[in-house]
């Protein structure tokens, strides 16, 4: 029975999941967006809007919350100090997707999630 168990697995053991889903937030701080599967999508969706409600804090210790995951250090100083105060006034929803169709090879539901601007 799944009773409890909350998140989304991705057929992946604990650390591969931990991992997938710290490098697709650091990518997307990165860049601004990024193109991937909509289960992927969904599951990192809410660790960003997080992370950019604690870089709106902009305090030492949401710095270092974020940086928990943020582990790039000139990220982090983009996460506070471009994407924070972008979002300053935004009480939430600061990603979009954009569904994109399958993926010619197998078939996957694509999108594009990316920063509201």
């Amino acid at each position: 029975m799944r009773h409890a168990v909350a998140g989304r697995h991705l057929k992946r053991d604990k650390g591969a999941r931990q991992a997938l889903f710290r490098n697709l937030v650091n990518d997307l701080i990165r860049h601004g967006r990024i193109e991937t599967t909509e289960a992927k999508a969904r599951a990192i969706r809410s660790d960003a809007e997080k992370i950019i409600t604690l870089a709106k804090k902009s305090d030492v210790n949401a710095r270092r919350q974020a940086g928990r995951t943020v582990s790039d250090p000139e990220l982090l100083k983009k996460l506070f100090e471009e994407i924070g105060p972008r979002f300053a006034e935004r009480p939430g929803g600061y990603t979009r997707m954009v569904k994109l169709g399958p993926r010619q090879g197998d078939a996957a539901r694509m999108v594009i999630l990316e920063l509201v601007q």
